[in-house]
């Protein structure tokens, strides 16, 4: 085995993986833009968008692109319901309050999901919409599974950035992030600009789950656990509240994630996770790029 195209498609590997975690990224740190708020809730809505996928692909045979169009309009909806029902009524609460409210919403989904009259607390195998091809590339291995999530990672961030920098909704989401009270002073509706935040932040978090269903194909309700807490490691490692930073500390989870299953041990990946993220927080606290984080 020759090392070097084995390190690369090791990379590639980390890159796809990466791929997901910074879309459920990117969730964590919108909303933490706007309200200050860890919506620990997150991971399971990536979960929920796994299943809606699920049952799209096995029930009704759509083609993919509208599972995708499906599965976001459902994930945004829960988005929507989770911000006005759990989180609206605690808006002027003590943060703490917020807090504990993102974890009882999380159990709730899991446990009330994983009754049988529901879903399943089994693991199920996710149809794959297509069939397996690798493709050669330089004596690179590459198949449609990476190709197809990394463009639809690469379209989710382009309509994201243009809707952040060139629409007035996302000039709006901006002016909260820096100062709620003033964009309020200045006619922006903050309730509406919030709850919008939460449901484009539910969007691509049902993406990233029809993708992480499609590239390791077994799914469960407890599946948003381990990757919502990564993807929220991401977000600090990037700066909590800053998009390209999301982005950029999901890529890094995911190939040293890889890199570490690779040439280490398995068992040892989830805890140099961890490892990393002491030693950023260590030397540079706010994470690569710079925002504040308002402790709880």
């Amino acid at each position: 085995m020759e090392i070097l195209p084995y390190i690369l498609e090791q990379f590639i590997n980390g890159v796809q993986l990466g791929s997901v975690y910074a879309l459920i990224a990117l969730g964590y740190t919108m909303v933490y833009g706007v309200l200050r708020l860890i919506n620990f809730a997150h991971g399971d809505v990536f979960m929920v968008g796994a299943f809606t996928g699920y049952f799209l692909l096995t029930k009704t045979k759509i083609p993919l692109p509208f599972v995708f169009f499906f599965t976001m309009v459902i994930t945004s909806a829960l988005g929507y319901i989770i911000e006005k029902v759990a989180y609206k009524p605690l808006r002027d609460a003590p943060r703490i309050s917020l807090l504990i409210t993102a974890v009882g919403v999380s159990l709730f989904l899991e446990y009330f999901l994983s009754l049988k009259s529901m879903f399943t607390p089994n693991y199920i195998p996710f149809p794959r919409p297509f069939e397996i091809k690798t493709l050669k590339v330089l004596a690179i291995s590459i198949t449609n599974v990476q190709i197809t999530i990394f463009s639809t990672t690469f379209l989710c961030l382009v309509g994201l950035y243009f809707l952040v920098y060139k629409t007035k909704y996302g000039k709006a989401m901006r002016a909260i992030s820096h100062d709620k009270e003033t964009a309020s002073l200045m006619g922006i509706n903050v309730d509406r600009i919030i709850s919008f935040t939460f449901v484009v932040g539910a969007a691509l978090a049902g993406i990233g789950g029809i993708l992480y269903g499609i590239a390791y194909p077994q799914i469960n309700v407890f599946m948003g656990i381990m990757p919502g807490i990564k993807s929220f490691i991401a977000a600090v490692l990037g700066g909590i509240g800053v998009i390209h930073g999301a982005v950029l500390g999901g890529l890094l989870i995911g190939v040293s994630e890889v890199f570490v299953s690779a040439f280490l041990s398995s068992t040892l990946r989830d805890g140099i996770i961890f490892l990393i993220l002491l030693i950023v927080l260590l030397l540079r606290p706010n994470g690569f790029f710079g925002k504040i984080i308002e402790k709880v």
